[in-house]
């Protein structure tokens, strides 16, 4: 019986090893990281310049006609504000 409590022991910890990073994911989210208004409007812009860049470089490889409805619908999106 000891050796069954003893090989759950080692087994638990084995799998709590390999998934540490899903557990503290879980338990213990990061924090919001913007602190200012200032940090999130430069976030915010930050990421709308990449899906901007992501739109961009995909038009660009095989032009304007590569980008699908959606894909022309949210880059007029984001190059109006």
């Amino acid at each position: 019986m000891t050796e069954f409590i003893i090989l759950a022991v080692i087994l638990i910890a084995v799998l709590w090893f390999f998934n540490r990073e899903k557990i503290k994911q879980r338990f213990f989210p990061e924090k919001e990281k913007n602190y200012t208004i200032d940090d999130k409007f430069n976030s915010d812009k930050r990421e709308r310049e990449k899906e901007i860049d992501r739109l961009l470089s995909k038009m660009g490889k095989n032009g304007v006609n590569d980008l699908s409805a959606k894909d022309r619908k949210r880059l007029d999106e984001l190059s109006k504000k």
